[in-house]
């Protein structure tokens, strides 16, 4: 019987559980048997919303690769990625994925024996990474293995954050000493405590980075206890644990504030509130799920007559992002969960209108008064104008 390797639990001696995997491995080729490598399976088919706990949660399906012909060089490039991960692990070096995907081009390169597991382009080590990743489902960053710093522009004149660094020294820095520099925290794990100077009164996420710069230039921090935070369009790890750390330890109100269209609502205000299908195993710690929809929503573009972009199905894009609309409605967990009723409506109405409205459309409500976009999202707030 084929022997299936498989690590369940969340490890903290991650170089004895893949040792003890390829010793597995080898153990099953030296009975000629065929051994099979087993992931937990990160897809919206293996989803499910758990309103309990606000973010998707993994099922029990499983991602099986099985020696054989056809993924002999899957497996292979699985060990082998694994070999520079543990030197990483062992030396305390971190890496990101391009780098990894260059040492192991480095590799190859000075060893003609492996050039069978040579990769084309960074696309296929970024997928091995990642199926070690649910195959010992651990976080990408247990692996040593981190992304750009994208940690989310943060502004704030109330904000006090304190880090405690690997030596046990502590780094405290107010945000209102930074003049018109944000805080950026890193998209990597870092003990930070938050505290505030003053009452706290909301946290606005701005999809636009730029647009969440306008409006802390324009005062909207001096005027407002509050924070501003730039997602920078698709919320990276970064930008979801830096907003999980901030409902969790300032239990203020979150306010997420973007695009009116299909794809705003699926990747990014989705992915920041539940998580997303694909880090199914890393949710728990990488979504907010009580940050609200404040905008735009559909009767925003009424209210405030709005200036939109018809959406037209022939251009390959905006035809995949209404199909995609379409599928969520039907597929995703999400959307069907009672809860979240009022974002399927949207949906529903981006699908039968076929219109997108941009956050930048409240600029066009009163362009004499450079205040009038924060007005609207403080009156938003205040009537509870949001989902």
């Amino acid at each position: 019987m084929d022997k299936i390797i498989r690590i369940r639990k969340l490890t903290k001696d991650i170089p004895k559980e893949v040792r003890m995997m390829c010793d597995s491995m080898l153990e099953e080729l030296e009975r000629a048997n065929r051994p099979v490598l087993e992931a937990v399976k990160c897809s919206l088919d293996n989803a499910f919303y758990n309103q309990k706990v606000g973010y998707l949660t993994p099922g029990d399906k499983r991602v099986r690769t099985e020696l054989n012909v056809s993924s002999v060089q899957k497996m292979a490039r699985v060990v082998f990625m694994l070999e520079i991960i543990l030197q990483n692990l062992e030396s305390g070096a971190v890496n990101t994925k391009r780098e990894l995907y260059y040492m192991s081009k480095g590799k190859i390169k000075r060893d003609k024996a492996l050039k069978a597991l040579d990769f084309a382009a960074q696309d296929e080590s970024d997928s091995i990474i990642d199926f070690i990743g649910d195959m010992l489902e651990v976080y990408r960053e247990e692996l040593n293995c981190f992304a750009n710093d994208r940690g989310g522009q943060t502004y704030s004149q109330q904000l006090v954050v304190t880090e405690t660094l690997p030596d046990g020294t502590k780094a405290v820095v107010d945000l209102s000493t930074l003049g018109t520099t944000p805080f950026q925290p890193k998209n990597k794990p870092q003990a930070l405590t938050l505290k505030a100077k003053k009452k706290i009164d909301f946290c606005l996420v701005v999809e636009s980075e730029g647009t969440a710069g306008t409006l802390v230039a324009n005062g909207i921090t001096r005027r407002n206890n509050c924070i501003v935070l730039g997602a920078q369009g698709v919320p990276s790890n970064g930008v979801r644990g830096w907003c999980k750390l901030i409902q969790e330890q300032l239990h203020v109100p979150m306010f997420f504030f973007g695009d009116l269209d299909a794809y705003t609502m699926q990747n990014i205000y989705r992915t920041l509130k539940a998580g997303s299908a694909a880090s199914l195993i890393r949710n728990a710690d990488f979504s907010a799920p009580e940050v609200h929809f404040l905008g735009v929503l559909p009767e925003d573009v009424k209210k405030y007559d709005l200036d939109c972009y018809n959406v037209n199905e022939k251009d390959a894009a905006e035809g995949r992002s209404l199909k995609k609309a379409k599928d969520a409605l039907q597929n995703d967990p999400f959307f069907h969960d009672k809860k979240n009723k009022r974002l399927a409506s949207i949906l529903d109405w981006l699908i039968k209108n076929k219109l997108r409205c941009e956050q930048q459309a409240f600029f066009a409500v009163d362009p004499k008064d450079p205040l009038a976009t924060e007005k609207i999202i403080l009156d938003k707030i205040k009537t509870g104008s949001y989902i």
